[in-house]
């Protein structure tokens, strides 16, 4: 065989073994639609998300002090995640293993097990963990897998069982710029809440009176935690009525409304200077209150749940709870692009809040009939719609002519 032959031969050889299987995978990433039992589908996403979650967990036991949240890596129990990391090694290997061997989706699990392979290889669940320095940069890495694993389990599960539209695709439109969104979100948790931090500290500070602090965390637990989330809402209220009467500030918070298809995942489709500017607004009223510690630890985790479960594909019947408590319904109207619900149903937590200020949508439809923002005009892309703000033109999308 001549050396050329031998090239030719080789130059085959890598197609078919690497480059053929990466761009398989590239192109199912880039895939939207109804994923159909017996094919194979669901099981090959499965055991790629969780291959690529469990590279991304070994390289976080390596690296904790640059890709842990500290304030969650005192919280939460290594053995459980080493237990979680080698269970998810398990099944993504098992499966992707399987899937090989019988000839479905050949490609795509082949890159699945590749991954499973390099996680083992580099530790897998057994990385020893010694001790690192507490106060270094860091990128949320663990809060974005386990916030991922976790939502996808509760929220998928929610939206399957009790779905608004039925017919909706887990991987709809526009999927993958909403897990870019989730997913930077995560990793400048860090940045976020040092910027966070600074400005309460600098700009409010002066506010604080620490014997006014004490009598509002001498307050029981329930009353106060319930004052925390209306101070919060009030708060959040305002704040989110001037981003849509503010042209200036609209620009930032359209890209949150661009999103056209209501799901758990919808809610993360944010500008970085927004999430930035609403924490500072939010939080300094509850800095400046001094509530107690355990009730900020139930507000995270109050805000946590609403923040993705007002935005899922969920109806519910909540009677008359839905004048009082922010549900999918009452937040769906919000992102609805239909006449009657623009500028409409503000509050985060307490729909109340709407009604008594005049700004509850009104309408004789039961849902809203179309999403995103009027006229069409944001850019598909996560960096173009972080640039949009500044460069983006609010004018409508001239229809394009089939």
């Amino acid at each position: 065989m001549s050396d050329t032959s031998k090239r030719e031969l080789a130059h085959k050889v890598i197609d078919r073994t690497v480059k053929a299987p990466l761009e398989d995978t590239r192109e199912l990433l880039h895939r939207d639609g109804e994923l159909k039992p017996g094919l194979g589908k669901i099981s090959s996403v499965l055991a790629l998300s969780l291959g690529i979650l469990s590279l991304l967990g070994v390289l976080a036991f390596h690296f904790p002090q640059y890709l842990t949240t500290p304030d969650l890596r005192h919280k939460y129990s290594v053995d459980v995640l080493r237990q979680l990391l080698l269970a998810a090694l398990l099944i993504a290997g098992g499966i992707s293993l399987g899937n090989v061997i019988l000839g479905r989706l050949r490609n795509i699990n082949i890159v699945a097990f590749a991954l499973v392979v390099a996680a083992t290889a580099m530790g897998g669940s057994r990385v020893p963990v010694g001790s690192f320095p507490d106060h270094t940069p860091y990128i949320g890495l663990d809060w974005f897998i386990l916030d991922l694993l976790g939502s996808t389990l509760i929220f998928v599960v929610i939206e399957k069982l009790f779905p608004l539209y039925k017919g909706q695709s887990l991987f709809r439109k526009e999927w993958q710029t909403d897990l870019k969104h989730f997913a930077v979100n995560h990793f400048i948790v860090g940045l976020a809440l040092l910027v966070v931090n600074f400005l309460l500290h600098h700009l409010f500070g002066w506010l604080v009176s620490s014997g006014f602090q004490q009598t509002v965390r001498d307050i029981a637990f329930v009353p106060q935690l319930l004052l925390c989330i209306l101070v919060a809402d009030l708060a959040q209220y305002w704040t989110h009525r001037a981003y849509h009467e503010v042209p200036f500030l609209w620009r930032f918070h359209a890209v949150h409304h661009s999103v056209k298809t209501m799901d758990w995942l919808a809610g993360s489709r944010q500008h970085m200077l927004e999430l930035i500017f609403t924490r500072v607004c939010v939080l300094a009223p509850l800095y400046i209150l001094g509530f107690s510690e355990g009730v900020m630890n139930a507000y995270i985790i109050v805000v946590g749940f609403q923040a993705v479960f007002n935005h899922a594909n969920v109806h519910l019947p909540w009677g008359p709870l839905k004048y009082l408590v922010v549900t999918p319904d009452f937040h769906h109207w919000h992102h609805a692009s239909d006449d009657e619900a623009i500028d409409k149903n503000y509050a985060a937590h307490y729909a109340f809040l709407d009604y008594l200020f005049g700004t509850a949508v009104k309408s004789t439809k039961k849902f809203p009939e179309k999403y995103g923002v009027v006229g069409d005009y944001m850019p598909d892309g996560f960096v173009r719609q972080q640039l949009f703000p500044f460069r983006g033109s609010t004018k409508p999308v001239e229809p394009t002519e089939s």
